[in-house]
């Protein structure tokens, strides 16, 4: 449960090898969250940032296998992170896949399996996380969603789509869980400077992961529901969501 003065105690990281979640559980751990759960498979760098938790302050940090696509496990994995640590404040998502839009088109079973990685496996084990948070009676969920989800364009529609799904997901939860102490947090972050954007261009208005994990820490303090990094994106997609197709198509070209 959250300190007396509110501030995160325990987190779940799905996907704990991402550097966004690796710059948000370091902010936590400085903030007093001593328990780090990380979850995801071996060759994902969870020890790299178990180290940064730990060197934050964190005092319990743990990694624990967890794969999205294996939605058969996800009842026992997740349910055993709540039977032994208790209550867990903020469960993190990004786990997520990037791809590309002409390897996508050319295997179209690569594209069935970004939407097991980024939206499948995620609603799986997000409703898992959402039954056990009703159990403890308060908690937050944050869905790591993209403005490329807000409205795709042909260049990484595939990717857009996934996401797609899981900002509806993301929302319609949060929904499900008002007036039970629980909240669910969709975040839409721009172009993040990463390991999984390494030698692409960056887009306009592209971010860090630790921009990213402030607006994060700022969201959950404000009860925010919806973040967007940078802020300014949410007034350009406000535009680019009502444009006619035929000038977003010229427009997403460029």
């Amino acid at each position: 449960m959250r300190d007396a003065l509110g501030e995160v105690q325990s987190v779940l990281v799905l996907g704990g090898g991402s550097d966004i979640g690796r710059a948000l559980v370091t902010r936590l751990a400085r903030r007093r969250c001593h328990t780090v759960v990380l979850a995801g498979r071996p060759e994902d760098d969870m020890d790299v940032v178990a180290e940064a938790a730990r060197n934050a302050g964190a005092t319990t940090v743990e990694t624990i296998h967890w794969e999205a696509t294996d939605v058969g496990s996800h009842d026992k994995v997740i349910g055993e992170v709540f039977a032994t640590h208790g209550d867990i404040d903020l469960v993190y998502a990004p786990a997520g896949i990037l791809g590309d839009q002409a390897a996508f088109e050319a295997d179209p079973e690569f594209a069935a399996k970004a939407f097991d990685i980024n939206t499948t496996g995620l609603v799986s084990s997000c409703l898992v996380v959402a039954r056990h948070m009703r159990e403890q009676g308060h908690g937050a969920i944050v869905l790591m969603s993209s403005v490329a989800g807000v409205r795709a364009r042909k260049d990484n529609f595939v990717y857009g789509a996934t996401k797609a799904g899981l900002d509806a997901f993301g929302q319609g939860l949060g929904d499900s869980l008002a007036g039970e102490g629980i909240r669910v947090m969709v975040v839409r972050p721009g172009f993040v400077h990463s390991k999984m954007t390494e030698g692409m261009e960056a887009a306009p208005f592209s971010t860090t992961p630790d921009k990213v994990a402030e607006a994060i820490t700022n969201g959950l303090a404000k009860g925010s529901e919806t973040v967007w990094v940078p802020g300014l994106l949410a007034y350009l997609f406000f535009v680019f969501r009502n444009l006619p197709r035929p000038i977003w198509r010229k427009v997403s070209d460029r």
